[in-house]
């Protein structure tokens, strides 16, 4: 990889960061997807709330208190952190702790045994620490964009990262699939009857964060240090917090953005974190089936996300991001409109008006039109939450100022989870109250709406101090 200087302008008051550090920042997103593919959605959480808690509307309902949790905790404390960095600057110090602990969470998570009740609460645990450190650690890691690259290719470079931050999750779903599900004797010799070919999902993410978070903090240039000790940066951190928290109506439109933000993310984050709990639920799909789901959502997440980011650079990040939401919208009420009964019985319906036969035992891999409508849907939404992602990253470095660009990504991070433990929570109370994870879904829809509405609202432009 060359390490030349990839255009002379100046970006923040210095040269643009190299091809190398470039990529390696990008490569970050490719280290983490996979803790979000692989054990927030399509593995490791079906397997949780199915096979450990044994009931999957209660295990659901456990799932969405715990995301909850870890979401007050991460919306209270993200423009904290962000505020903190701007006043001290290096961010890989920061970074490199917040994966350590993401790390140890993840490998904790072998230890969820079928039929032990016994290790439900210390997983929910283990999850709630691994969700804050990923989120932390994805904060510091989004404020050091602006400083990559000049304005014109923000779009691109951001793009790039979440395209390859989904080739990252799907790679890592095919290894996962080929060494230890399909193989009529997964590798190392793991005990389908421990469910170990489903647990190693905990220790496999882990090691694979250890080794690909490296480039990032080894070759990508980061913020340089401000002179400040770290107990004169919290002050001094806190303190502008708490003047740009004074400024905000200064900044109306940028808080306009953020709640738009806060609940079209919300909403998306709650499709990805139920998607493989609904599926599970409706057709009763196994590892494998449930694994594919993910490769069809992540492969077309990154494809989206690749041209999303050339879509934003010309039409504009908030064109992009709109675009992005009426197509999750869309693809989600598609999934809801399927209605499955219990699997080998009875009938359902597609898009709530025609009959649908149910899976049944030994029919194979999506054999009912009822399933291959639900793929086609969530490819829908697969390529609709690439580019909605990528461009939500980016229209933040187009509309704050450049000298308080951390403390405004810890605000977006804080937006983005401001609600995000509504979300789950919302879902839950729901699918306890009806009994039905189909309406516990369809609360998601809500969220879309409203965040659609906010943001056809919000200008594209800076706002300077």
């Amino acid at each position: 990889m060359e390490t030349q200087r990839v255009a002379t302008t100046t970006v923040l008051g210095r040269a643009p960061a190299s091809r190398l550090g470039q990529f390696s920042w990008a490569l970050f997103d490719w280290a983490n997807q996979p803790y979000f593919t692989l054990i927030l959605t399509f593995i490791f959480a079906p397997y949780f709330t199915s096979v450990v808690v044994g009931d999957p509307v209660r295990g659901q309902a456990l799932w969405g208190y715990t995301l909850g949790i870890a979401g007050v905790a991460i919306a209270l404390l993200s423009p904290v952190l962000g505020s903190i960095a701007d006043a001290w600057g290096p961010r890989k110090p920061w970074t490199l702790g917040l994966q350590v602990i993401l790390i140890a969470s993840s490998a904790a998570l072998w230890l969820a045994r079928p039929g032990d009740p016994a290790v439900i609460a210390p997983i929910l645990v283990a999850v709630t620490l691994a969700s804050v450190g990923a989120e932390f650690s994805i904060v510091f890691n989004n404020t050091m964009l602006p400083s990559l690259v000049a304005a014109e290719r923000l779009g691109r470079l951001s793009g790039y990262a979440w395209g390859l931050g989904y080739a990252g999750g799907l790679v890592a779903l095919l290894v996962l699939l080929f060494a230890f599900n399909l193989p009529a004797e997964p590798l190392f010799g793991l005990d389908r009857g421990a469910h170990e070919h489903d647990r190693i999902v905990g220790p496999f993410t882990a090691i694979w964060l250890a080794l690909f978070v490296l480039p990032m903090l080894l070759f990508t240039p980061d913020v340089p240090r401000s002179g400040r000790p770290i107990a004169v940066a919290v002050r001094e951190g806190l303190h502008e917090l708490r003047r740009t928290v004074g400024r905000l109506p200064h900044y109306r439109n940028f808080g306009r953005y953020l709640i738009a933000y806060m609940l079209y993310i919300d909403g998306l984050s709650a499709v990805f974190a139920f998607a493989g709990i609904y599926a599970n639920g409706i057709f009763g799909w196994t590892t494998t089936q449930l694994g594919i789901l993910g490769i069809i959502l992540t492969a077309f997440a990154g494809l989206g996300a690749v041209v999303g980011g050339q879509i934003d650079d010309r039409l504009g990040s908030k064109r992009t991001v709109m675009i992005g939401v009426l197509g999750v919208a869309l693809g989600l009420l598609g999934t809801l409109s399927i209605a499955v009964p219990v699997p080998g019985s009875g009938q359902g319906s597609i898009l709530f008006l025609f009959d649908a036969v149910a899976p049944r035992p030994g029919d194979g891999l999506f054999s009912t039109l009822a399933e291959r409508i639900f793929l086609v849907f969530a490819i829908v939404m697969g390529l609709s939450a690439g580019p909605m992602q990528a461009a939500s990253r980016t229209l933040i470095a187009r509309l704050v100022p450049s000298a308080n660009v951390g403390q405004f990504y810890g605000m977006f991070t804080l937006s983005g989870k401001a609600t995000a433990f509504v979300a789950p929570l919302v879902i839950a109370a729901v699918t306890a109250a009806t009994g039905s994870q189909r309406w516990g879904i369809a609360a998601i829809l809500v969220f879309l709406a409203v965040g659609f509405v906010l943001l056809r609202g919000v200008r594209e432009e800076r706002t300077e101090r």
